[in-house]
């Protein structure tokens, strides 16, 4: 059953998101520029990464990270070298510092995302979700999730999807809070950057049940 928004969401959590995002964007003008003039020395243009995303109920919209990795191709194929190859290590440290997510603090303010919410994943990835996976696309996706305060990128994607769902069904200005806190230390113990196995996070191919139906 499709999700209900409740009285927070629909007359608070938006009034949270446009003020608290806002007041980041001014406050933190000084890091963005910083970030920016970094980004820009040590990696070239384009300075912003922009990459469309589903976001409430699949509306697809255009996301802005700062640019993490470098434009490298394999000489002999033409074809881009994997993320480990590609992500610097100034690309490792604005990973691990959550400074590459600070542009989607405008995507906030516009109301593509919201603060909390499951986070905003691939186009590519939509016919691949289950119909319980399919209700994180219920509320607006966020800078940080329940996912992201419990492992980020240690977690598996079926254990992610249940985490994303929980919030869904959970949505409350507490939940927002415990979020955010558990947010927060996992940013300072620079904790679930990367997965066990790769440099950022594995490619989504459906879950074990969808595929052998």
């Amino acid at each position: 059953m499709k999700h209900k928004p409740t009285f927070y969401e629909k007359y608070i959590k938006r009034l949270l998101d446009i003020v608290l995002s806002g007041l980041a964007l001014i406050l933190l003008s000084p890091v963005l520029l910083i970030v920016a003039v970094l980004v820009k020395y040590k990696l070239g243009s384009p300075v912003i990464f922009c990459q469309e995303r589903p976001g409430k109920d699949e509306k697809i919209f255009k996301l802005y990270k700062f640019r993490t990795m470098r434009d490298a191709v394999d000489p002999k194929t033409g074809n881009q070298l994997p993320d480990a190859e590609r992500l610097t290590h100034f690309g490792k440290k604005l990973r691990a510092l959550s400074l590459d997510e600070l542009p989607e603090l405008w995507n906030i303010f516009k109301g593509d995302m919201s603060i909390v919410g499951p986070r905003p994943l691939l186009v590519k990835y939509l016919p691949l979700y289950n119909e319980e996976q399919k209700h994180r696309h219920d509320v607006r996706p966020g800078l940080t999730g329940w996912a992201q305060a419990h492992g980020r990128n240690l977690l598996n994607w079926e254990e992610r999807f249940e985490h994303d769902v929980w919030y869904v069904n959970n949505v409350s200005f507490l939940t927002d809070m415990k979020v955010l806190f558990l947010t927060v230390r996992c940013v300072f113990v620079r904790e679930g950057i990367s997965s066990e196995t790769s440099a950022t996070m594995e490619e989504f191919t459906g879950t074990k049940e969808q595929l052998h139906v």
